[in-house]
């Protein structure tokens, strides 16, 4: 499984990979790493791929996912500042996902591109599989996690994500 995500870095959108073991799920607690003094948190969706595709077009690219889920992507920005991307993107449980749900709920939410630019993107570097996961940042500004806060995601009254800050 990749997670394969896009975050604003600098002026431009760019592709980050993050190894299985960035996730954090199941409502666990978010430890903010002892090695970092301002990790910052953006919310982002989650695409869920259901099926094996190289070289997508973006108009085929909604058949390529099946579900999506409310996502927190979180960064080391003090690391990323200092030039240290893999440590300040890709650390252990940076990013907390939420319930998986209909791709219609896409619809509701201001991304830095479209699910399908996403899999277009992804599909020409290399081949997706059922399975990974991809996540795009929204269009928001990072901001400064608190110990002790809760963030949650609700939708209808059914909680999608929630996650306490420690």
């Amino acid at each position: 499984m990749k997670i394969i995500g896009f975050s604003q870095i600098g002026t431009e959108v760019q592709m980050v990979l993050k190894g299985d073991s960035s996730l954090l799920v199941n409502r666990k607690p978010f430890f903010i790493p002892d090695w970092s003094s301002d990790v910052r948190m953006t919310p982002c969706v989650v695409l869920r791929v259901s099926r094996l595709g190289k070289h997508v077009s973006a108009r085929f690219a909604s058949r390529y996912y099946d579900a999506v889920a409310p996502g927190l992507n979180m960064q080391a920005a003090d690391m990323v500042a200092q030039g240290k991307w893999t440590e300040g993107w890709a650390f252990d449980y940076s990013l907390v996902v939420g319930q998986f749900v209909s791709p219609e709920w896409l619809g509701e939410h201001s991304l830095l591109i479209t699910a399908d630019e996403a899999i277009e993107w992804v599909s020409k570097v290399m081949t997706i599989r059922q399975g990974d996961m991809i996540y795009i940042d929204c269009q928001a500004d990072a901001r400064r996690l608190v110990p002790e806060e809760e963030i949650s995601v609700q939708k209808e009254n059914n909680e999608l994500l929630y996650c306490k800050i420690k």
